[in-house]
């Protein structure tokens, strides 16, 4: 197929919900630590951001952060499978996309875990790039994890798509010059997701049915 659109998915809030398991990850890192526990609005306003940029805007000093990221990633290597579900329409998003799209995940999770949620959820097979956090020097919004995906993908001359639930995802699809939609499904509200995307839908699902349409017009 010539000119075959990519689509290129974010994980948590846009195909995924592992709220519970961050949260939890969380609380563990602070009770091995010694800190008080953040609440769980606090944890979720910033997931999208790297955990090193989490733990920080959490009030942990910089020298103990390192620390944290490895307590925090031993217990959600446990829990995560467990505490983790496709958004509702994710699955059905990902079979239709497939259908006439290249697709990759561009994440700021770790791309092991990533990989390993895909496959336990079994549609790991339908992506041809995963690129996580430990993947890239540079996270989301920095443009690095597109191009790494895009690069991976290897198909040139292509109408390429991010769609993602916070403005990280926006920002990064601007700096790369690729096209944006923003879904609701997640962790931002909509009135700031369309500072940065004229192309807004509820879901994961809708946001294909729009790229379908306007790259088969």
């Amino acid at each position: 197929m010539q000119n075959t659109p990519v689509i290129l998915f974010d994980l948590d809030g846009t195909l995924i919900d592992s709220t519970e398991a961050v949260y939890e990850g969380f609380c563990v890192a602070f009770e091995k630590n010694g800190g008080a526990i953040p609440s769980q609005g606090k944890v979720v306003e910033l997931i999208g951001h790297t955990l090193e940029d989490m733990f920080l805007r959490l009030g942990v000093p910089e020298v103990n952060i390192t620390q944290h990221v490895l307590d925090y990633k031993a217990h959600y290597r446990i829990i995560s499978k467990p505490k983790t579900n496709l958004l509702p329409k994710a699955r059905e998003a990902i079979l239709e996309a497939s259908k006439f799209a290249t697709l990759g995940v561009v994440t700021t999770k770790t791309g092991r875990f990533s990989r390993e949620l895909l496959e336990y959820f079994e549609v790991l097979h339908f992506f041809k790039s995963i690129v996580g956090r430990e993947d890239v020097t540079n996270a989301k919004p920095h443009p690095e994890p597109i191009f790494k995906a895009l690069s991976e993908i290897g198909i040139k001359e292509v109408s390429a798509w991010m769609v993602g639930d916070t403005p990280l995802d926006l920002l990064a699809a601007q700096e790369a010059g690729i096209k944006s939609v923003a879904v609701l499904s997640g962790y931002a509200e909509e009135e700031m997701l369309r500072k940065y995307t004229l192309n807004v839908s509820k879901d994961a699902l809708e946001a294909v049915y729009y790229i379908q349409r306007v790259t088969q017009a």
